[in-house]
């Protein structure tokens, strides 16, 4: 009996094995949470207006037979849930996770935009982070991620009601071996900032005592930069042509 080729992993699969291992190597902690998450959980707990344009239809999948509830559309309910049961156990800060899973946004779908995505976001709660810290670990996360290519990152003032200040964070790829394509060009990857005192006081940290960092990308768009994909809607295809090339 013939035996079967191997088969090949997920681009999406490597690069959430490949970003755990290059956090966990800056002593972060891999966290989960449910992708069925109550309001509390995705908008309360984040410092999210109840009139907040991101709750609305247009943006969210509510559960019709679960009232109070929704596809998450953020990995941020894992920092709550993860805070909150650290502090429940009388564990205090420091606080370092990382976390990536599915998402849902209830948009149109084009090259570049999914209604369901993959999210990596992290977390670090002391008594000393900053901003420096944050661009920091984003600086080493890219330089791995991208094979240990020379990597700027910068930030741009912006808006969250869960992080104060809050920022967008670019970055740009440079050396002679980056693909032309992506080489000393500025790319939006996500935002960021430092978690909001309200974030905090939801799930039981002093905000007096303990500040920290979190950021969140959506994987796909990493994949995408990582491996010249040019539609994102490729890797939800299940096609086995483009699954083969990996």
């Amino acid at each position: 009996m013939q035996e079967s080729g191997k088969g090949h992993i997920h681009p999406i699969s490597s690069l959430i094995r490949e970003s755990n291992r290059i956090f966990f190597d800056m002593g972060f902690t891999l966290a989960e949470g449910p992708l069925v998450e109550s309001e509390w959980y995705n908008f309360d707990a984040l410092n999210v207006p109840k009139d907040h344009p991101a709750r609305d239809m247009q943006d969210t999948f509510f559960i019709k037979d679960e009232p109070g509830f929704v596809l998450r559309t953020h990995t941020s309910n894992v920092q709550i849930r993860y805070m909150e049961s650290q502090m429940k156990k009388g564990i205090k800060p420091p606080y370092r996770i990382v976390s990536m899973g599915k998402v849902f946004r209830n948009e149109a779908t084009d090259m570049g935009h999914e209604a369901e995505f993959f999210q990596i976001e992290a977390l670090a709660i002391d008594k000393d982070v900053s901003l420096a810290n944050l661009k920091g670990t984003l600086a080493r996360f890219f330089h791995e991620l991208f094979g240990g290519t020379s990597v700027e990152v910068r930030f741009r003032p912006s808006f969250f009601p869960f992080t104060e200040p809050s920022v967008e964070v670019d970055m740009r790829l440079v050396g002679e071996h980056v693909p032309e394509k992506l080489r000393d060009k500025w790319m939006e990857m996500g935002g960021a900032g430092m978690v909001h005192p309200n974030v905090l006081k939801n799930t039981g940290v002093d905000p007096e005592m303990y500040q920290g960092f979190a950021f969140g990308f959506g994987i796909d768009r990493l994949a995408m930069l990582k491996w010249g994909i040019d539609d994102i809607r490729l890797m939800h295809s299940a096609d086995l042509r483009f699954i083969n090339q990996f």
